[in-house]
């Protein structure tokens, strides 16, 4: 396969791995909130989404240097791509009837 092709996929790459960290991460804290076992929640899925991540570059960089910089490149896209997409989006908290109160 040409380099370029490979450069672009590894990337490409990147902003999906990035995409499902940080969403991942958005749907955790969504579920968390909610639950009655949050940390559960938080360290399971920090489990999951770290070994996909882990595993993703591993398989993508392929024992080259550049693919796996091209690839933290393309994370990081990812990361902010999450983040403006989900700018403005409130997490709800659920609160019980004598915290709705200001002391």
């Amino acid at each position: 396969m040409n380099e370029p092709l490979i450069w672009i996929a590894s990337v490409i790459w990147g902003v999906t791995l990035g995409g499902f960290f940080f969403g991942g991460l958005l749907w955790t804290v969504r579920k968390a909130v909610a639950s009655n076992r949050p940390a559960l929640w938080l360290i399971g899925s920090l489990i999951i989404r770290m070994g996909a991540l882990l595993t993703g570059f591993y398989v993508m960089s392929y024992g080259d240097w550049k693919r796996l910089i091209l690839c933290f490149v393309g994370f990081f896209l990812g990361r902010s791509l999450v983040i403006r997409l989900t700018r403005g989006l409130q997490i709800p908290v659920l609160l019980d009837e004598e915290e709705n109160h200001a002391p």
